[in-house]
């Protein structure tokens, strides 16, 4: 059975992943180094891990496959679950494939480097409601795509 996995540190769209993921009867994991809202769903796990580093990250790596959705604003996150074989989407509904995975692992590197060497401030767009709706018109697509 496909199941919804969740980098759910700091995700801003927890709710409308879980109102999809009911919509299509799928099960969803949220992730997490810190507490999460606990859920009476039985259709919903939190699973806190470590707070080593990459520790939520490696513990969707390690599960997510074919069939499956992870939900990550993280580019290294997203190219390991693509390389499984996991369709990945963004929390602004960006998807993740096997096209454009390369590109933004550059463009997340070189976002680094220019930080790194003071030549960008490094700001991130702030998360505004044409993004959630991109989201949840991307993540129920990729949820009808996984249930076929």
């Amino acid at each position: 059975m496909p199941e919804i996995y969740v980098d759910a540190d700091a995700c801003p769209v927890k709710a409308e992943i879980l109102k999809v993921a009911e919509r299509h009867a799928l099960p969803v994991t949220f992730v997490a180094n810190s507490g999460l809202r606990p859920s009476r769903d039985p259709m919903v796990k939190n699973i806190i891990v470590s707070g080593a580093f990459d520790a939520a990250d490696d513990w969707i790596a390690e599960r997510a496959g074919p069939g499956d959705v992870v939900v990550t604003a993280d580019v290294p996150l997203a190219g390991r679950c693509v390389a499984a074989g996991a369709l990945v989407t963004g929390p602004t509904g960006r998807v993740f494939d096997t096209a454009n995975i390369g590109m933004a692992t550059a463009m997340r590197n070189l976002g680094a480097h220019l930080r790194e060497t003071g030549e960008s401030k490094g700001y991130n767009a702030s998360f505004t409601p044409r993004d959630r709706s991109q989201f949840l018109e991307t993540f129920d697509r990729l949820c009808r795509r996984v249930k076929k």
